[in-house]
């Protein structure tokens, strides 16, 4: 199972003024290392609570469907699924008609449920979901707790800039920060 971001969002969930108010910022000095230190806030986010902040594409790659014939899609919130292709022996692809599939989107992960998929023909990577997630287009569609968690992960990334490069960010994760995103990350047992 891999997924491959194909269409990364277009903004960032906080601008570039609600960091720098957020910060006390007054000038634009610092505008290129506040920019970059929201868009790493927002990755390490991603990464550690498999969401989508805003609008992006995505494509998962399956060696074989699943037993159960529910395959599990673990970014979230899913808006769509955009196409199901299944590559044949010899790497031709087959569109698989979403007419009769069924979307629980809302679950954590999503469920997708096809009727009759055909089996890939590839050993490898013979199934490709295209789908859209996000909770929406603008930072004003993402929660606020997931605003303020990055903000705060923002403030103590610039705290620490003159030790860590920006490049190397993020080197520390805030107090109160965990407690922010608790409720929006994926528990295993």
């Amino acid at each position: 199972m891999t997924y491959i971001l194909t269409t990364p969002p277009t903004a960032e969930p906080i601008t570039l003024a609600e960091a720098k108010a957020h910060l006390r910022l007054d000038g634009d000095e610092e505008d290129a290392l506040v920019a970059s230190l929201v868009a790493t806030a927002r990755q390490h986010l991603e990464r550690e609570t498999g969401l989508c902040l805003l609008a992006q594409n995505w494509r998962l790659c399956l060696d074989a469907w699943p037993r159960d014939g529910i395959v599990k899609i673990a970014r979230y919130p899913l808006r769509a699924i955009e196409a199901v292709t299944v590559y044949d022996h010899a790497g031709m692809p087959a569109e698989v008609s979403l007419n009769a599939h069924l979307l629980d989107g809302e679950a954590r992960p999503a469920r997708l449920w096809l009727r009759d998929p055909p089996a890939p023909g590839q050993a490898m990577n013979g199934i490709e979901i295209t789908f859209a997630a996000g909770f929406g287009e603008a930072g004003t569609d993402v929660p606020d707790v997931l605003k303020r968690a990055l903000l705060v992960h923002v403030a103590h990334m610039f705290a620490f800039r003159g030790v860590v490069a920006a490049q190397d960010q993020p080197a520390g994760i805030p107090q109160g920060y965990e407690r922010l995103i608790a409720a929006w990350r994926q528990r295993r047992l």
